[in-house]
């Protein structure tokens, strides 16, 4: 008896493609018995199509309907089944079957009665010699694989018959076990879902097989039925859904619960492997599947329908399945094929002139082949000889640096939401430069201090190393990018902060061409090296603000330049900023409550006055020649000396400094300003844009005040700017520079002896003893304080300054002293004094100077042994009538000179219980559950920003397949990068 079929066609939204499968399906040789079209509530005119096809039933579902509710709606209407030779033809509205695909399918399954599955050779609906899907199976522990993807039809899979399961689209099925099995699961809306019948067809004790001769034009997955667009979020989500659904049906009755338990933990592990794959889309997925699938309410069914239908045992499959190894095999080679493809965005030029075309022709620069290391370990060198006296120092101290905490622990609790032991103390937001520090502090962790130290010694060549790299991103040349590692890693505004104890501003010029290195390619296309890359960007952009806050309005302007430039990128650019403002949260709400918003610009650290070591009082002409100080680099004083060692110069000496420091920087500054008149000068706007920024920042930070110490005002650091002005400035010469041809060489080289000119003072500030900082020891405090603080932690110190004619300056410090993480911007950008300041600055007024005021009374409160008087010159009449009140009154007994001053001890017994502003004594300002509660929840909420981001930072060492482009394009501006290795 002839077997007989029928064919449902199912349509969606589909009349863009329903022509041509209703004509193929017309032309078949083997032409079906019956046909049933179905309607899904189309609105294109689909249904109008169906109609005129003239099929024996048209019918028509809601919209949302599955394909697999759709071909159940139609076997109700279908003809009655009269033998068991019924076979059901499904198609959807983009399957348009070739001629012979019916013929070949039944003649599949007569040759081999065993068979009751038989699917064709899905070719794609735009190219009919590439194969969309040929067969299916599933890894052990349940993923579903296509044996074959998107791969060009060459007859290398015809062999094939016998498989797990085929694709709906096309499926020739036995009636009678369609009805047996219940059809598709509803469970399984679209995908999956003809895997899963095809393995209960298994289990059941059918065959299932291809058919390569069968061939049926497919447009897309069953996910993407009646969707013009499909995203890979929701493709990973469905896809997710469906695994996670077969998991509980599949699974033996006592594994049910311990799989359902395990659906959210195991999204959570998931979500991580997700960040550190650069899957962040997929994260809503992986949960949304879990709680879908743990509540949907259809396993049950599904379950008691697979054991209804069952004969066969699980190992009657497992021959078809495939085997974690393999399955790895094959995503290693997916991978591969992806990274091998060419960048879509690789920006590349036509036209380019000189050595910089040759380069572009040659490849990029090696780091080793093309001097980059060498040059690094040249200014490394450099380097160590510049700060050498440090090399046996356990501590940086002096200008705005002091020794960090002694233990790693302490430094991570001085990070967060709590009580401040500085001064007087305060309850409130840590500086965000903490974390910074408890992270340095943390590589070095028997001696946090120490990272200090290797910063200063590693300072130069670690910049030098990133300007490399990040020139090397925006030029081909193998010589450009060891000039601008040159120019940076002597940058005055790097030397200036390394000689003032700037540790904010270093690291920030340590990272600037990182963070830009990595926001480009944040920027760019290639879904995993770009998320990776925003990730960075992101970190480094929290790490840069939190050193040097005064940048910030800077960065942000960037970031939105960013934004509007490359909008394609947007959904990895945007959270740039979001662990900066995490960060910076609880601060910037507390300065504001406190009336001082500007406050969040103050630099983390010591607070230094205006025109003292590293406070700067530089003027705007000053900083357009990136001097942050005011002392022209240090050739001020320079040729003042040697003006008045007799050498003949003219004039005064150091008013030759700003002509000498002008002509110096003239080389570089003529370099920038050229390339915007030169081939590739749209390159070089952006780059002038970000000089202008870093300019504007530094005028703006040296006229904003946010403190004082005593009656002289503490301004930001200009520092920070003209590190982003220097980078602007490098960036446009190395873009005119490449544009200069022949003449490229003999600039370059003067702009880089110039600038290594200008260095010099700075380079020589350690050893010839003009630097703020020097080599220190761990300890703050003199020997004897630091012994009596170990058994009385709340013991505190009256530390008293001279400043000369303007007074004294006073300052409590506690325990061991306030170290570099215990600084607070809070307490040093306060708008008003305290109560207990006020107290502390008339005590120590008349400790100072002669009084009958009794001093007993105000030591003993406040815990105060010690008064320790900062050294001064002899020649200071206000240090030395200091001095001379303190050895006369008679309850202080001197102790004598130490390495931090005079020191004299009260005689008296000092309460240790009753200091009214100390963290857990009496009259202190206690942090109540609130305050508790808050800096708990904040310092979860930090750790999960950061752990996100540090999960989808880290690089997933694929191997990098070196791609060579042609140039044919127009050269892209400073915001894009260059194509990879």
């Amino acid at each position: 008896m002839q077997p007989r079929v029928t064919t449902v066609l199912v349509a969606r939204a589909g009349a863009g493609y329903l022509g041509r499968t209703l004509a193929a399906l017309a032309a078949q040789t083997r032409k079906p018995d019956v046909t049933i079209a179905v309607d899904a509530s189309s609105n294109d005119g689909s249904d109008a199509l169906l109609a005129a096809s003239g099929p024996a039933q048209v019918l028509s579902v809601r919209d949302g309907t599955t394909f697999g509710s759709a071909v159940n709606h139609a076997v109700q209407f279908a003809p009655v089944a009269e033998s068991d030779d019924e076979w059901l033809w499904l198609l959807g509205h983009d399957n348009a079957p070739h001629p012979d695909a019916l013929a070949q399918l039944l003649g599949a399954v007569e040759r081999a009665p065993s068979v009751a599955v038989a699917g064709p050779k899905l070719m794609r609906h735009d190219r009919a010699d590439m194969i969309a899907a040929f067969g299916e199976t599933m890894s052990t522990f349940g993923t579903s694989v296509a044996l074959v993807d998107d791969e060009l039809d060459q007859a290398q899979h015809d062999t094939r018959d016998d498989v797990l399961g085929v694709a709906a689209a096309g499926m020739l099925v036995r009636r009678s076990l369609w009805k047996r099995l219940g059809g598709f699961d509803p469970g399984l809306p679209s995908i999956d879902a003809s895997l899963d019948f095809s393995v209960r067809a298994r289990l059941a004790g059918h065959r299932v097989v291809t058919v390569p001769g069968a061939r049926v034009a497919s447009a897309g997955g069953p996910e993407a039925f009646g969707r013009e667009k499909v995203s890979a979020r929701r493709r990973f989500r469905v896809a997710r859904a469906a695994q996670l659904h077969r998991r509980l049906v599949y699974s033996p009755a006592w594994a049910v619960a311990l799989h359902w338990l395990s659906l959210v933990p195991l999204a959570v592990l998931r979500s991580i492997g997700d960040l550190v794959g650069k899957r962040p889309g997929a994260i809503g997925g992986e949960f949304r599947a879990a709680f879908g699938t743990a509540f949907a309410g259809r396993i049950g069914a599904a379950r008691r329908n697979l054991r209804r239908t069952r004969t066969l045992g699980w190992a009657a499959i497992a021959p078809l399945r495939m085997s974690t190894g393999e399955l790895r095999e094959r995503r290693g080679q997916a991978r591969e094929a992806e990274l091998a493809e060419p960048d879509a965005d690789t920006p590349v030029s036509a036209g380019r002139t000189g050595v910089y075309a040759s380069a572009q022709a040659g490849g990029r620069a090696g780091f080793v082949a093309h001097g980059g290391f060498w040059v690094v370990l040249l200014v490394g060198i450099v380097g160590v000889l510049a700060y050498g006296a440090l090399l046996g120092a356990a501590a940086v101290s002096g200008g705005g640096l002091r020794p960090l905490t002694e233990t790693v622990p302490e430094l991570w609790a001085n990070i967060g939401y709590g009580w401040r032991e500085l001064g007087t103390g305060t309850l409130g937001a840590a500086d965000p430069f903490a974390v910074v520090l408890a992270v340095l502090g943390s590589i070095t962790f028997w001696s946090p201090s120490y990272s200090v130290v290797l910063v200063y010694l590693l300072a130069l060549p670690l910049s030098a190393l990133g300007a490399w790299f990040a020139a090397r991103r925006i030029s081909r040349s193998p010589w450009l990018p060891l000039l601008a590692a040159l120019l940076w890693s002597l940058a005055p505004p790097l030397l200036a902060a390394l000689a003032v104890g700037r540790l904010g501003a270093v690291l920030t010029h340590l990272l600037l061409p990182w963070l830009f290195t990595a926001a480009l390619g944040a920027a760019r296309s290639g879904a995993s090296r770009s998320w990776a890359s925003g990730a960075a960007a992101a970190l480094l952009f929290a790490v840069v603000a939190a050193g040097t806050p005064s940048l910030l309005p800077a960065l942000l302007v960037l970031f939105v330049v960013l934004l509007v430039v490359r909008p394609g990128s947007a959904h990895r650019t945007i959270g740039i900023p979001i662990p900066a403002l995490v960060l910076f949260g609880p601060l910037v709400v507390q300065q504001v409550l406190a009336g001082n918003p500007l406050g969040i610009l103050a630099d983390p650290g010591v607070v230094l006055g205006t025109g003292s070591a590293g406070g700067g009082t530089a003027s705007g002409w000053r900083l357009a020649l990136a001097d942050p100080t005011g002392a022209l680099h240090g050739w001020s004083s320079i040729l003042a000396e040697l003006s008045a060692a007799g050498t003949p110069l003219p004039g005064a000496g150091a008013a030759l400094a700003p002509a000498l420091v002008a002509i110096l920087l003239a080389p570089l500054g003529v370099l920038a300003l050229l390339a915007l008149f030169l081939p590739g000068a749209r390159r070089a706007i952006p780059a002038m844009v970000i000089a202008l920024l870093g300019y504007l920042s530094a005028v703006g930070a040296a006229h904003l005040q946010v403190g004082a110490v005593g009656d002289v005002a503490a301004t930001v650091w200009p520092g920070s700017g003209l590190s982003l002005y220097w980078l602007g400035l490098i960036v446009a010469a190395i873009v005119g520079l490449g544009a200069l041809g022949r003449m490229a060489t003999p600039v370059s080289v003067l702009a880089g002896l110039t600038v290594t000119a200008l260095a010099i003072p700075l380079l020589g500030a350690m050893l010839i003893g003009t630097a703020a900082v020097h080599p220190a020891t761990t300890r703050i405090l003199p020997a004897l304080v630091t012994a009596e603080a170990r058994t009385h932690p709340g013991a505190g110190t009256l530390v008293i300054t001279s400043l000369g004619e303007a007074g004294i300056a006073v300052r409590l410090e506690r325990g061991l002293g306030a170290s570099l993480d215990d600084q607070s911007t809070l307490v040093s950008t306060r708008p008003r004094a305290s109560d207990l300041d006020d107290r502390l600055a008339t005590l120590a007024g008349n400790l100072a100077a002669p009084s009958g005021y009794d001093a007993a009374s105000d030591l003993e409160e406040l815990d105060i042994p010690f008064v320790l008087v900062s050294p001064a010159s002899e020649d200071d009449t206000t240090y030395r009538s200091m001095v001379d009140a303190l050895n006369g009154n008679e309850i202080l007994s001197p102790v004598g000179t130490t390495a931090n001053g005079l020191l004299w001890r009260y005689a008296g017994e000092a309460d240790a219980d009753g200091v009214p502003g100390a963290a857990g004594h009496p009259g202190a300002v206690q942090p109540g559950n609130g305050d508790t509660a808050l800096g708990s929840g904040y310092l979860v909420a930090l750790g999960v920003v950061f752990g996100i981001t540090v999960l989808l930072a880290i690089p997933t060492g694929r191997r990098r397949i070196p791609h060579r482009t042609p140039a044919v394009e127009d050269p892209a501006d400073t915001f894009d990068e260059e194509d990879h290795d």
